[in-house]
């Protein structure tokens, strides 16, 4: 077994992993990995990331995040994650169908009673739709393109999550989503969406960031112009008028809100003090380290974590795999994310904790009492 394809016996807890499994083909010369993490509270669920270098140890930590991230979002999903070590770089789009395909056959054992594939790096709705193909029962995945019982993602499911988580968290500190100054960085499909819904309903998004820059106006954003200019010129930072900044500054900007919606580890040691909101909603996965988020705590600002924010995704998966429509999923998104994140905010400001360490505790439950039925 080659380096990166072993695991740590420490990895082993009291809640996983159940199942890691590998399996190659020779014809493709697919080569992939699905670790499921916990299946107490229904079949493991998560994406399918296509990287060359995608270790074990890294699937089994998505794994164990997607067991969090179901259980505090109410979903009958447990955790799991997989990964395919190819380039799709190097390869054209028959070679990677046959990839896919491959796959999902030698999953048919654990598809769909425990392990429900997605999509993830590298992975969309084309593939999905090989993956259901390939494994004949359309349960197996979701994010499946719309003709074949898909919900795409395309409409917002995980930004109109974060909206709502972010007015819960401004509602909890007593305050007013209008006027609300909100800096947001990322303006892919969460971070559009999330602008979107939050100026809709009265926040004024005086920055938004992507990999090209920042633009910035304190007096607002036009956000259908700013994603008209995105579309366009496929940069924010064209937006006019506005005042353009390096990525980087987004974060130390006056606004009482920052959304980190794109890149993990953003905030940083470095450039944790420069931080000036009162509310971090984390739309990206892992955009800090936890001791950060214990030092925000400390200078009493309230951090929502990724896993009670982004779960828009999953929950849309969700309704998706119920045979749901998109007018389900957004009814759905809306009231798990304003419950969960009412519950969350609630229990740590009762404990005197930070939000992940209640939201830790309210998953952990969750899922040892279903583990405790299974006995």
């Amino acid at each position: 077994m080659g380096k990166g394809m072993q695991i740590d016996i420490q990895s082993y807890d009291e809640f996983g992993p159940e199942k890691i499994v590998q399996v190659y083909d020779p014809l493709t010369r697919m080569h992939g990995i699905v670790v499921i993490d916990n299946t107490a509270l229904g079949p493991g669920k998560g994406g399918i990331r296509m990287v060359p270098d995608v270790t074990v140890e890294e699937v089994r930590r998505l794994a164990r995040a997607m067991t969090w991230k179901c259980a505090l979002a109410s979903l009958p999903f447990g955790g799991a994650k997989s990964g395919i070590m190819a380039d799709p770089r190097k390869m054209g789009t028959k070679e990677k169908e046959r990839i896919v395909k491959a796959f999902s056959r030698a999953l048919k054992p654990l598809i769909p009673k425990q392990y429900v594939a997605a999509p993830d790096m590298n992975m969309a709705e084309d593939a999905m739709r090989w993956f259901a193909e390939a494994n004949g029962d359309p349960r197996a995945c979701t994010g499946k393109p719309a003709d074949i019982g898909g919900i795409p993602h395309e409409l917002g499911s995980t930004g109109f999550g974060v909206f709502h988580a972010t007015k819960v968290a401004v509602e909890h500190l007593g305050l007013e989503l209008n006027n609300m100054s909100v800096a947001i960085e990322g303006f892919g499909n969460v971070g559009i969406f999330t602008a979107k819904f939050l100026s809709e309903h009265g926040a004024k998004i005086v920055a938004v960031s992507d990999s090209k820059g920042c633009i910035y106006n304190e007096d607002g954003l036009n956000i259908e112009k700013l994603i008209k200019i995105k579309q366009d010129t496929r940069a924010v930072k064209n937006y006019k008028p506005g005042k353009i900044l390096e990525s980087k500054e987004l974060f130390g900007l006056a606004v009482d809100v920052l959304i980190p919606g794109a890149r993990p580890d953003v905030i940083t040691s470095e450039n944790f003090a420069k931080v000036k909101a009162k509310i971090i909603v984390e739309a990206a996965n892992i955009p800090m380290k936890n001791d950060i988020e214990e030092e925000f705590q400390k200078k009493g600002v309230l951090v929502v974590p990724d896993f009670v924010a982004n779960a828009g995704g999953v929950i849309s998966s969700y309704v998706e795999y119920i045979g749901g429509t998109p007018t389900d999923m957004f009814k759905m998104v809306e009231e798990k994310i304003k419950k969960n994140t009412k519950v969350v905010l609630q229990r740590a400001r009762d404990n005197e904790v930070s939000p992940r360490k209640a939201a830790m505790s309210i998953a952990q439950e969750r899922v040892k009492e279903a583990m405790a039925k299974r006995m």
